[in-house]
């Protein structure tokens, strides 16, 4: 049975938002702008870093989120993961440092990002770059902005001058099928996806491990700016499963998504090893 639809997401984007800004400035609290950050840095399992300044916007935001929508499930990257999510019609996807490595160095490319999920599918989501005074919401079908102006994905077709960002090894990859430009490293997926969405750049390509967190907010913003991302076979991401965990993505305007995923099979086809 088809859940009934709620105004429930632009009832709560406001809200969603300036959560997301009053997080942002208690990480600005620990942010040296070029400089290492003030914050205390820790290891997790598997080696990447967590800081402080992380696990203290995670807690904020879901003391603030859970009164907003006290029914929606938790998932967040510097929360311990409870199956509980996989039964809830709602889930709150959070990470709130994305592109800890830069925040960590002094880098402006990080972002608080926060969506909501409704049966797997982003209905509102947020990203919030401090550092760059950048705040991008989208509501599922009510457009994506930056900083309260509408924002448009390219309408480029040709993957000839384009200008993408990604993993090196796959941009290299591609330059062998290709001529394009070779856009500027983003740290941040998340700012990534959105720099497609507000049209900096043209598409981008991600290397297979990103999470939900990552880029379930950005996901929403560039499909309502436009966009596309989609799995490297073509089809929607979906969220919320049992393991929050996505092989290789491409994203772009929505005319060159097609060429994209047709370059990227080609790649597959003659280098299978290096993609």
């Amino acid at each position: 049975m088809t859940a009934p639809p709620l105004p429930i997401a632009p009832d709560l984007l406001p809200a969603i938002r300036e959560s997301c800004i009053e997080a942002g400035e208690l990480a600005l609290a620990l942010f040296r702008p070029g400089a290492k950050t003030a914050a205390k840095i820790w290891s997790k399992t598997g080696g990447s870093p967590v800081t402080e300044a992380d696990i203290g916007v995670d807690t904020f935001l879901r003391i603030r989120l859970s009164v907003l929508l006290p029914e929606a499930a938790w998932l967040s990257e510097e929360t311990v993961d409870d199956a509980l999510r996989l039964s809830r019609r709602f889930v709150w996807v959070v990470d709130p440092i994305d592109g800890t490595r830069a925040f960590m160095s002094g880098s402006p490319d990080w972002a608080v990002c926060v969506a909501l999920l409704d049966e797997g599918r982003p209905i509102a989501g947020v990203v919030h770059a401090p550092a760059c005074a950048a705040t991008y919401t989208a509501l599922s079908g009510g457009g994506a902005l930056l900083n309260g102006a509408e924002i448009k994905a390219t309408t480029r077709s040709t993957i000839g001058g384009a200008h993408i960002a990604g993993p090196k090894p796959m941009l290299d990859a591609l330059a062998r099928l290709e001529t394009f430009e070779q856009a500027e490293k983003i740290p941040s997926l998340a700012l990534r996806l959105t720099r497609i969405a507000d049209g900096t750049i043209d598409a981008g390509l991600v290397s297979a491990d990103a999470r939900d967190w990552d880029i379930a907010a950005a996901d929403l913003i560039l499909h309502e700016a436009g966009g596309r991302l989609s799995t490297g076979d073509g089809q929607d991401v979906v969220y919320n499963r049992e393991t929050p965990v996505h092989g290789m993505l491409v994203a772009s305007g929505a005319a060159l998504s097609t060429p994209l995923l047709s370059a990227l099979q080609h790649m597959r086809d003659s280098q299978p090893q290096r993609i």
